[in-house]
């Protein structure tokens, strides 16, 4: 049969398919029929893919798709050649066995060949495998894609099978994301055979609900599939397309009015799984509800609505919005004026909710927090206001005094109270925003609004630290107990699972820490957040620390940090990781000197001949006892370059510090190289003990450099 290279397309036509998840379903779909075509060698490394997905379908275009996959060589391992032929050189039972098993009989047994393995000469057959039809190959890897697809929900539903092959007569029970309804396979203009979710493949699909020019549409050919959609189905069947086309209407529209739509991706691919044709409009709203917090005005317009909030070139949130509508009409008034009507009453529900908790204070609120259930092993939200606050107090005044306590302890107070509000509780995102609005009405001052409004941050990764110290602190206090409790009673995170975002905390920490370069030592914020819980509470403090250090590790090598520099640095465990970043660049400039690779190994083998000396090594080295020349210029070297560098990492020069030790890369070598350091003498032993061991200190203080070593 001729190896018939021709361009395949594949569709499944279902009912609404869930938006969020839209993208990845049709990706997912595409990317398992490429792979299991090309397993099949029905498709090449050539063969181009280009995905479909809209609403109601998820479709695949692959490029040079072969008719039928070339034949294949195949060299088949039977028996050893004792097992397999009898002295009379005849085909022996397990000989036969394996033969079938590999689709062959006794037949065969004159063209076996021999070869050694090994020791063991053993008898293997050569043959050629016939190339898999597409019909055959097609059917796999459609089976396995929608085994496959990333489904958020199955839903199962009954299928009125008739005489579909495979399928029993009758009503069939199907699981599938949503009801399908159609099944196209094109190779070229050529209809697959091939089944799926109680369907025939044939060659029609469906357009637009309301605008296709004719229905069914029916397919010429694989390549006049997404053409024949836009042309007869009303339809922009590519996804990246349809979005592109929704970007271009928006920013249009908006420009029309000297504003700019809202930046969303994840609403703009949301709105894209949703229309099969968009067209945007422009609408509006009765500009009294800007007096409510435009967060709460965006929120309900994006959240339930699907629509973009326009803004003006400050930023300003405005009284006009952008919707995308899925129709197209000549006059669009009455498709507008039906989305204003459906806003409205959201909006009006914003603006009573803000105007009903203005009239309460959030101090007010604060004692109610008594009766809401944070964790049952950790007590009420009320009971861990008090914690917070505790541990806010402490860093404040580490901080900045008594002044910054009293303002971290005034937020860290007031903070929560916002979840009893009605705003939070209709948009539980809002929380500490809306806390930040009702902080001001009450008359709080601007840096506890401020700190109120930013202690959750950084939310993600990415996201804006706190903007005030006392945020900061706040944030650092929340997080922290967040991550001592949930440690204290064994709440860890276990490979994947973290239910409680402890990474996310511990990320928000990390970056607080180093981003504003807080003179804070990790260990003792470990222990001062343990030490606010009951003394029941599980002693977690090792535990926590260590994950800290991961979670440390693991961000700076995301950032590109190498990871022998970052362990250079970490395996010191620098208590304050606002320097950090200093370390590092100080570890890196040491590492492009000439003398780096030498004195790294040398401080390697210094710090193992140290952890293998018995006894304690003297503190102080006793120069009658320095006999060698070699050990004497150690000694004098190190006495010359130690001050210099000890005074550089002192002011924080970290750099400077390292580039001081580089003079010892000659004495070090030539002490090694002369000097016997385990002399049978235990003074002399002692004594050249002493020296490395000050060597090692000199050295390794602002990063263990033997992690540098090759």
């Amino acid at each position: 049969m001729t190896m018939t290279a021709k361009n395949l397309l594949v569709e499944l036509f279902v009912e609404e398919l869930p938006p969020k998840a839209l993208k990845k379903l049709g990706e997912a779909f595409g990317a398992v029929l490429l792979q299991m075509l090309r397993a099949a060698n029905l498709a090449g490394e050539h063969s181009a893919l280009n995905v479909f997905a809209t609403p109601r379908r998820l479709a695949a275009h692959i490029s040079s798709v072969h008719e039928q996959a070339p034949d294949l060589p195949v060299f088949h391992k039977l028996v050893p050649v004792a097992v397999g032929l009898d002295a009379q050189g005849a085909p022996t039972q397990a000989l036969l066995k394996k033969l079938t098993s590999v689709r062959a009989d006794a037949s065969v047994v004159p063209q076996l060949e021999r070869q050694l393995d090994g020791k063991v000469e053993v008898l293997y057959w050569r043959t050629t495998a016939t190339g898999m039809r597409l019909a055959d190959g097609l059917q796999i890897a459609l089976d396995e894609a929608i085994r496959k697809l990333p489904i958020p929900k199955v839903m199962q539903y009954q299928l009125e099978t008739g005489d579909t092959p495979g399928f029993q007569p009758g009503w069939t029970s199907v699981n599938f994301v949503r009801p399908a309804h159609g099944l196209v396979a094109l190779h070229g203009a050529d209809v697959v055979p091939v089944t799926a979710l109680g369907l025939q493949a044939g060659r029609s699909t469906h357009g637009h609900r309301f605008e296709a020019a004719m229905d069914p549409v029916m397919l010429q050919d694989a390549d006049h599939y997404e053409r024949q959609l836009a042309d007869q189905g009303a339809v922009v069947a590519s996804f990246a397309t349809r979005r592109a086309d929704i970007v271009r209407q928006l920013t249009a529209a908006a420009s029309k009015e000297g504003l700019k739509p809202i930046d969303d991706d994840a609403l703009l691919d949301e709105v894209t799984a949703l229309v099969e044709r968009p067209n945007v409009l422009l609408c509006q709203f009765e500009s009294e509800f800007l007096a409510v917090p435009p967060e709460c005005l965006i929120l309900t317009m994006k959240a339930n609505q699907k629509y973009f909030p326009l803004l003006d070139g400050q930023d300003r949130l405005t009284n006009k919005f952008l919707i995308v509508s899925n129709i197209s009409p000549e006059d669009p008034s009455r498709v507008i004026q039906g989305n204003e009507r459906v806003v409205r009453p959201r909006l009006a529900d914003a603006k009573f909710f803000f105007d009903q908790d203005r009239k309460r204070t959030l101090e007010s609120r604060v004692a109610q927090l008594d009766k809401v259930v944070y964790h049952g092993k950790l007590g009420s939200q009320g009971e861990r206001v008090l914690r917070v606050r505790a541990i806010a107090k402490q860093i404040g005044l580490q901080l900045g005094g008594s002044v910054l306590a009293e303002q971290a302890d005034r937020a860290a107070l007031l903070a929560k109270a916002d979840v009893l509000t009605d705003v939070v509780g209709e948009f539980p995102a809002l929380q500490g925003i809306m806390g930040g609005y009702y902080a001001r009405h009450d008359g709080e001052n601007d840096e506890v609004a401020l700190a109120i409004e930013d202690h959750y941050k950084p939310r993600f990764a990415g996201d804006a630290l706190p903007r005030g110290a006392a945020g900061v602190v706040v944030a650092l206090a929340d997080k922290l107990e967040t991550l001592a409790g949930l440690f204290g009673i064994g709440q860890v995170p276990t490979g994947d699972k973290d239910p409680f975002a402890l990474r996310r905390h511990a990320l928000g920490v990390i970056r607080m820490l180093i981003e504003r370069d807080l003179p804070l030592a990790v260990p003792q914020l470990v222990q001062s957040a343990l030490a606010v819980f009951d003394p029941g509470h599980g002693d977690a403090q090792a535990e926590l620390s260590t994950f800290l250090y991961d979670r440390l590790v693991g961000s700076l090598r995301e950032q590109g940090c190498s990871a022998q520099e970052v362990d250079a640095v970490i395996a010191l465990r620098p208590p304050r990781w606002g320097d950090i970043p200093r370390r590092l660049a100080a570890v890196r400039s040491f590492a492009a000197l000439p003398e780096a690779p030498a004195l790294a190994s040398a401080n390697k083998r210094v710090g193992n001949i140290l952890k293998k000396a018995e006894g304690v090594v003297p503190a102080a080295v006793d120069a009658a006892l320095l006999k060698e020349p070699a050990e004497q210029a150690l000694a004098a070297a190190l006495k010359a370059a130690a001050p210099a560098a000890d005074a550089a990492f002192e002011r924080g020069d970290y750099a400077a510090s390292l580039q001081a030790l580089a003079m010892l890369k000659a004495p070090v070598d030539a002490f090694f190289d002369a000097v016997m350091v385990n002399a049978d003498d235990t003074a002399l032993r002692n004594n050249r003990l002493a020296l490395l061991a000050g060597l090692h200190r000199a050295m390794n203080r602002v990063a263990d450099l033997s992690r540098l070593a090759a």
